[in-house]
């Protein structure tokens, strides 16, 4: 019987891709000063290329934008603190997002989420897509001092909600980090399809949140 539901939070529930086309459009308009010997293209394509779905943190980034382009007037740092306070105001849910958890809550199982990344600006991320009351453990790797795929911070998530590794899911898009990790921790496992990999060996595998409500059903 499944007790608990834990969720990845980057291209689970937050549509990061679209997210951060939305916030890098938005930074270059706003310091287009800065940046007017770029195509904002060229700025926008290029910083989606280093960030690297996420895996490379924006100082790195920043950094070489500045060098690559030659950029003045501005520096790294205030690049990366305009990152840091402006994403959330453009973060994109995917689609039943709400309903969805709303689903999952009616039934009175317990909904946690664990995430790499750093500590505020993943909590700044979830509060703005409105979604922050329904999780009874929220784990973020900065803050843990663990990440995934380490089974460490699946196993805190676990002990926080009180339940066994086999009365929980484990709902993610990245193969390794979520599905694969989850699974040696004794996890059921839904893998959200992320057209970047070829297939993953989860017990169940989605392409919207709103299914995620049957298969629970079954789960039951």
């Amino acid at each position: 019987m499944i007790k608990a539901v834990i969720f990845d939070l980057d291209g689970t529930l937050l549509n990061r891709n679209a997210s951060l086309q939305t916030f890098i459009e938005f930074q270059y308009e706003r310091l287009k000063n800065c940046f007017i010997h770029i195509p904002k293209e060229l700025y926008i394509s290029r910083f989606i290329e280093l960030d690297c779905r996420g895996y490379v943190w924006k100082d790195k980034v920043y950094q070489q934008l500045i060098q690559e382009f030659n950029i003045k007037g501005i520096t790294w740092e205030q690049l990366l603190q305009d990152y840091l306070a402006e994403f959330k105001n453009h973060c994109i849910p995917f689609p039943n997002l709400i309903r969805m958890l709303e689903a999952i809550k009616k039934q009175s199982i317990l909904i946690g989420i664990i995430t790499n990344g750093m500590g505020q600006f993943q909590m700044d991320n979830i509060t703005a897509l409105g979604i922050k009351k329904y999780f009874k453990t929220i784990h973020i790797s900065e803050w843990e001092g663990v990440k995934k795929p380490n089974p460490e911070i699946f196993e805190k998530a676990l002990k926080q909600l009180n339940v066994l590794a086999n009365e929980s899911v484990y709902i993610g898009d990245h193969p390794e980090n979520d599905v694969i990790a989850a699974r040696k921790v004794g996890m059921k496992t839904i893998w959200k399809r992320d057209i970047q990999w070829d297939g993953c060996k989860a017990d169940f595998i989605i392409e919207d949140l709103g299914e995620i409500l049957s298969i629970i059903e079954k789960l039951l």
